[in-house]
């Protein structure tokens, strides 16, 4: 038997292990003695696991009024009210994939090829080209963000995330040990970005770009020309992006969408999509990544590291896959095109009403389904922030909206404009009442009359 002397680190004294050379016994000397005891503690990863709409809204205790109905304009999923059923041609794919018992089983962690193939049969375009091996199929938006975010950054990088922007990013990003960088965007030029200031963010650990396109929760759509910008940005700094376009093609009547692959020939992207918003089915859960890489920066390796990040849980649901290139290529455009109207006219009247309301500097949505409204802080003394501020509008009038700290961006609040038209109506209705009520002029005298 062969003795050694090793030190232990932190400690002075020495311990004198023995090994058996045939593997047959382990003596640790003075550790044998040590005494078993639970100490099961949680991960770092978990720790570090950080949702901020939960954490705020959790931390809300406050009971609606009883004698006001909850109106809730805080939940970004349009399938809550009744009022926004899905495409019956998106609801019959779902069962004749179901009927032919062919998607009971494991898929590919990428995806069925098929369905891979429909996906980029309908996103292709000349400008941007793409075939099945281009798209990675995921289990809803989310976990095409994490994959992206997984394959391009690593711990002790940074991100460029939008504020106000989607708290999941931040959520993802501080989990896996990435910085997140704030660029701000503007509310007086309809939430684009501050393109000086985003570029100043810029250092030797930045990994990537997030564009979100349109915007949650601003319901913003950036022009063809602004998009130009923000690809000129990354391009200058040789940053990828990764666009979060959940939203792509949910933009109203007077205004058009862009694709970003479409204006950034040699900036490389990862577009995040999937089927919730537009197609109104969250609960599915099928989303999807574009590889977009015309000039071949990202390569093999990121190809693949994509693929073994998809392999460690298989994604999106096989049926909802089946049903996958069904959905695309026969939901109608009357459909896409009611919702747009319903998402609009409610934009426009929640817009005009809370425009005329003292305090409140609504932002004119052009898209997604959200509307972001200021509120004038210095003329509701009472309250210390936008989270007071929207406590006490549940407490006082059952109307329950996010304020923005949610999102990065005190001092204002979300609306969700998927409500049935008639319950918008009243919310507005109420903000109004409870903005009257608490709206204080310059001498701290409540006033009835503004300069609206």
């Amino acid at each position: 038997m062969d003795s050694y002397l090793i030190q232990v680190k932190g400690k002075a004294s020495l311990q004198d292990v023995h090994l058996s050379l045939h593997g047959k016994s382990l003596s640790t000397g003075p550790g044998k003695g040590r005494k078993p005891h639970w100490a099961v503690r949680a991960s770092e990863m978990s720790k570090r696991t950080f949702n901020p709409i939960r954490a705020i809204v959790d931390s809300m205790q406050v009971t609606p009024n009883p004698q006001k109905p909850l109106i809730s304009l805080s939940i970004g999923d349009p399938t809550v009210f009744g009022n926004l059923p899905s495409d019956e041609e998106v609801m019959q794919a779902m069962k004749d994939a179901l009927e032919t018992g062919d998607y009971n089983g494991y898929a590919p962690s990428v995806g069925y090829q098929s369905c891979r193939e429909a996906v980029a049969k309908y996103y292709s375009c000349p400008e941007a080209p793409l075939e099945a091996q281009d798209v990675i199929l995921t289990s809803g938006c989310s976990q095409a963000i994490e994959l992206a975010l997984g394959v391009l950054a690593n711990p002790g990088q940074n991100i460029l995330v939008p504020r106000p922007g989607f708290s999941l990013y931040k959520t993802l990003a501080l989990s896996m040990g990435i910085e997140v960088k704030f660029y701000d965007l503007l509310p007086e030029k309809s939430w684009e970005a501050d393109l000086k200031q985003m570029e100043s963010l810029v250092d030797d650990k930045t990994a990537c770009l997030i564009v979100n396109n349109p915007s949650n929760p601003c319901g913003s759509v950036f022009s063809k020309s602004h998009l130009q910008k923000i690809v000129a940005v990354a391009s200058r700094q040789c940053v990828p992006i990764l666009a979060d376009e959940i939203y792509a093609e949910m933009v109203f009547e007077d205004c058009r969408y862009e694709a970003l692959a479409k204006v950034s020939p040699r900036v490389p992207v990862l577009s995040c999509g999937g089927l919730a918003k537009r197609w109104l089915v969250p609960g599915w859960r099928m989303g999807w990544i574009l590889i977009h890489d015309r000039g071949d920066i990202f390569g093999k390796e990121i190809r693949d590291g994509l693929v073994r990040l998809s392999q460690r849980i298989l994604g999106p649901c096989t049926v909802v896959q089946g049903a996958l290139g069904g959905i695309l290529r026969r939901t109608s455009p009357e459909f896409y095109h009611n919702t747009l109207s319903f998402l609009k006219s409610n934009a426009d009247l929640c817009y005009a009403s809370l425009s005329a309301v003292c305090g409140l500097n609504p932002v004119q949505p052009s898209g997604a389904m959200y509307l972001m409204v200021g509120i004038q802080m210095d003329h509701f003394p009472e309250f210390e922030n936008d989270v007071e501020f929207t406590e006490r509008l549940i407490a006082e009038q059952s109307v329950f909206c996010l304020p923005a700290t949610c999102f990065e961006y005190p001092n204002f609040f979300r609306v969700v404009l998927t409500v049935p038209a008639d319950m918008m109506a009243e919310a507005c209705q109420r903000i109004r009442q409870f903005c009257e009520q608490h709206y204080q002029g310059e001498e701290g005298a409540q006033e009835l009359e503004c300069d609206k």
